[in-house]
């Protein structure tokens, strides 16, 4: 009843030939010529060579919707009996370029062949209906669905055979370019991964190609797989995210690495300047948001302690009035509170509950996209939420430090003008005299006292003018604040309410680190006072001479202390808590330490403290010394100092608590916004120094004083900017965002040199030698605490 066409009357010349009965295998040759018709690519075979090949292998190649490990290597056999990869080829064009055909590939189960027309067996659509109607009342994601359903293994050793062969991949890149696109515009109208979880297997797929950073994808490939990935729902995305969080650190690596090959690989081929912005290339943009993705996967695969949260409290009392910022609509346009990123959210994870990720959140920044970014418009962006223009902001793990304090200047900047606007309207309503900023004026023989009744009462009265631009006044003294007065008012502070004497705070010579005193005699207003000044150091882009464990850092960001930050704060009694967790003895026969410890008080008198009631009758034994670790710590870095530090945080959130702060910074680079770096790279600072006086970069004093300067060691570098800039620190970005200046203060004497730590300059006399401009030098930063500094 079959009718034949001239093509397979072509077929059966062919299959006479070869002595093989036509009316026997004319099924057969139907079904051929179905396949040549569908997969265009089989035109290459050559029918004179593949003919019995392929008869022999009808009914697997006729019925191939979707691929597995043994399936790929049956391929292969074949085309290497017939002598080419044609037929491969053929395959790769048909599954690759089928989402559904990709979507049931390389499944870890043994049941591939009982899928139904969708790709899933009927207990996966009865689980996906049931998982779909749950979420769709409940709103969430049970995560029921976060198994990797690909065996990732067999994928990445198909892919290792079947990419040795050019024209294998080019039908890779030529399939991926013709399916993303239909898998775009699908995810786009709706949530496919919503009805079939196993959806994400196309992604899992195709990233697992280890050539996809290679020019023939960049150029067209990935960015359409980078495009089709950003229409994933948010749930799918987490679902994605924690799919990729169970890979070691090589597979997070290449992930990371294939997403910024693209973005970098765009920054270099493009030029972007103000009037072609990298926001609005589509390819940098769906990569970062891909590589955000693999940001969480990596701070999921790593260490995390998501309980150890500190308690939240409603610290600003709201009023119910209607403000001035509200009628005018300002609280609109910068709503109140930190800015939450939704992928987080829904993950139910945050940055900072990451102590150790997998791969160094360092290796997720894009130097050559920082290069380009244009901050002042990305801010804008950022600020307005706008859907049609992407902030980078809004992906901070790829910028650097430097970058996001550029959108932190920003943001203060702006907050502080807006501040002063409301302050001016105030003043006309109201027929009072307008005050822009936050005026302090201050005694010198004085300062805690004044500073800290200034600062209740802008507190008291009006939060908002602490977001006011700082402005000091030493009473008694000319002069206008145009920051240098500031810096010294932040040092002068800094100095007195950390000196060891007033007891607000202890030192530890050894980690040279502050801890807050627990016996402290001192009131609460002092240690907010302390973190007002933090704060406004940040806000007035300040560094201050502060040296706090990194524990406290964290503290401020919402965690708890616990066992592995007294590795910083407390090594001492790190190391003997370790040790007791390591000892393989009998601890209660032992050691004979029971639930209550010993601390010493301001006056060096023994305080007993009992972790657990009656702690002095429990012994600490094999099985509760975890417990006894675990309260002790939590007792020294939460508990013994609860109302210092909460006093302290109180005071830095009444600065910072608009402020994208939280959102855009690790409690590592809050350290480094308040102090600095460590990193000292002098060759900078030379580049970067400005010259005054009569000096210039070739005259033979400077000439000496540099090359004296670079055979300093490390702790001598440090004396030499304690001495000229007053912190011992590089600000963000390095020795070569320091201006400082070199100005020549008369011909040569025996004087030492002497600095005005408040505007970075060294005044440095014309000396006759470099010998002498050494020892004048050295012993001017050794020695001139107290008396060099001006």
């Amino acid at each position: 009843s079959c009718s034949f066409s001239e093509c397979s009357l072509s077929w059966l010349d062919i299959g006479a030939q070869y002595n093989i009965h036509v009316l026997q295998n004319a099924f057969c040759i139907i079904i051929i010529k179905a396949d040549y018709t569908l997969a265009p690519s089989f035109r290459l075979i050559s029918p004179i060579l593949s003919f019995q090949a392929l008869i022999s292998h009808h009914v697997t190649l006729a019925d191939l919707n979707y691929l597995t490990e043994e399936k790929v290597y049956e391929i292969l056999a074949l085309c290497e009996e017939i002598g080419n990869n044609s037929l491969l080829i053929g395959v790769i064009g048909k599954v690759f370029s089928n989402a559904e055909c990709l979507v049931r590939s390389f499944r870890k189960e043994e049941s591939n062949a009982s899928l139904d027309s969708q790709g899933r067996s009927e207990n996966e659509k009865e689980n996906a209906s049931m998982s779909a109607s749950s979420a769709s009342r409940s709103g969430e994601d049970d995560g029921s669905h976060d198994e990797v359903t690909v065996d990732v293994a067999a994928v990445r050793r198909v892919y290792d055979r079947i990419l040795t062969d050019e024209k294998a991949e080019s039908a890779l890149v030529n399939a991926i370019l013709c399916v993303m696109p239909s898998v775009e515009d699908e995810l786009t109208y709706h949530d496919a991964c919503a009805f079939d979880p196993n959806y994400l297997n196309l992604f899992v797929i195709v990233m697992e190609n280890c050539n996809l950073h290679s020019p023939e994808y960049l150029d067209t490939a990935l960015p359409f797989v980078c495009k089709a990935m950003c229409r994933l729902s948010l749930p799918a995305q987490a679902r994605l995210a924690r799919l990729w969080s169970r890979y070691d650190v090589r597979g997070i690596r290449r992930l990371a690495e294939t997403f910024q090959q693209l973005i970098t690989y765009t920054v270099v081929c493009h030029k972007f300047d103000e009037d072609n912005l990298v926001n609005d290339n589509e390819a940098v943009v769906s990569a970062a948001k891909c590589l955000k993705i693999v940001y969480y996967a990596n701070v999921l695969a790593g260490e995390l302690d998501p309980q150890q949260n500190e308690e939240e409290e409603d610290e600003i009392l709201e009023s119910n009035e209607l403000t001035l910022q509200e009628l005018l609509g300002e609280e609109e346009r910068t709503p109140k509170g930190p800015r939450v990123d939704l992928l987080e959210t829904e993950l139910g994870v945050c940055v900072s509950d990451c102590r150790q990720p997998v791969v160094s959140f360092d290796e997720f920044i894009n130097e050559p996209l920082n290069e380009v970014l244009e901050m002042d418009k990305d801010y804008v962006f950022y600020k307005v939420n706008a859907e049609s223009k992407f902030a980078f902001m809004s992906c901070p793990f790829i910028l650097n430090a430097v970058t996001k304090n550029q959108g932190l200047y920003y943001d203060n900047r702006i907050r502080m003008y807006s501040e002063r606007r409301i302050t001016a309207l105030y003043s006309m309503v109201d027929g009072q005299q307008a005050n822009p900023y936050l005026k302090l004026k201050v005694r010198r023989d004085h300062l805690i006292d004044d500073a800290l009744i200034s600062l209740e009462m802008f507190a008291m009265e009006n939060p908002s003018d602490l977001k006011k631009q700082l402005y000091v006044e030493f009473e008694g003294e000319q002069g206008l604040d145009e920051g240098g007065i500031s810096k010294e008012f932040f040092q002068l502070v800094v100095e007195e309410l950390f000196n060891p004497d007033i007891g607000m705070f202890t030192y530890d010579e050894n980690t040279k680190l502050f801890w807050f005193n627990s016996s402290s005699l001192e009131n609460e207003g002092q240690y907010s006072l302390i973190g007002i000044v933090l704060g406004l150091a940040i806000y007035n882009n300040c560094i201050l001479d502060v040296h706090f464990p990194m524990v406290i850092y964290r503290k401020l960001m919402g965690k708890k202390g616990t066992f592995l930050d007294l590795a910083d704060s407390h090594p001492v009694l790190y190391k003997s808590l370790k040790e007791l967790l390591d000892y393989e003895g009998n601890v209660e026969e032992d050691m004979t330490l029971t639930f209550q410890i010993s601390q010493t008080d301001l006056f060096g008198n023994p305080v007993l403290h009992d972790l657990r009631e009656n702690g002095d009758q429990i012994p600490v034994t094999n099985d509760n010394r975890k417990e006894f670790v675990t309260k002790y710590a939590d007792y020294i870095l939460n508990e013994s100092v609860k109302v210092q530090f909460k006093a302290f945080r109180r005071g830095f959130h009444m600065v910072t608590n608009e402020s994208p702060l939280k959102y855009l910074f690790r409690p590592d680079e809050i350290e480094l916004l308040i102090c600095g770096s460590r990193n000292l790279d002098f060759h900078a600072l030379e580049e970067s120094t400005d010259y005054d006086g009569g000096y210039s970069r070739e005259c033979r004093v400077i000439k000496d004083f540099w090359e004296t300067v670079h055979t300093f060691g490390q702790e001598q570098k440090r004396l030499f900017l304690q001495f000229t800039t007053g912190t011992d620190r590089a600000p963000v970005g390095g020795l070569g965002k320091l201006k400082l200046v070199i100005a020549k203060n008369g011909q040569d004497s025996d004087r030492l040199p002497t600095s005005h730590t408040c505007f970075n300059v060294l005044l440095l006399p014309e000396y006759s030698s470099k010998e002498k401009l050494r020892e004048r030098l050295l012993k001017a930063i050794t020695y001139a605490k107290g008396f060099g500094m001006l």
